[in-house]
C-alpha cells in the first residue's frame, strides 16, 4: 500500500506526469488528461501549465517500469 509516486515511462504523451498520477491513483490516464486539460482550460489554462511543469521537474522517473 505504500506506493510511490513516479512518472510514467510507458504511458505518457508528453513528459509522463498524467499517466504516473493515474498509475499511482488507479485511474484511466486518458481520463485523468482530459480532465486535467478542461480544469486548466477553465482556470485560462495559464495555472495548469505552471503546475504540470514544476510536476514535471519534481515528480522522478520511473526506475523501473512495470
Amino acid at each position: 500500500m505504500n506506493k510511490k509516486l513516479y512518472r510514467s515511462t510507458e504511458n505518457k504523451a508528453i513528459a509522463g506526469v498524467c499517466g504516473g498520477l493515474a498509475e499511482h491513483l488507479g485511474w484511466d490516464a486518458d481520463r485523468l488528461r482530459i480532465g486535467y486539460v478542461i480544469l486548466s482550460l477553465l482556470s485560462a489554462a495559464f495555472p495548469g501549465l505552471l503546475v504540470y511543469l514544476v510536476l514535471w521537474f519534481v515528480i522522478p522517473e520511473n526506475p523501473t517500469p512495470s
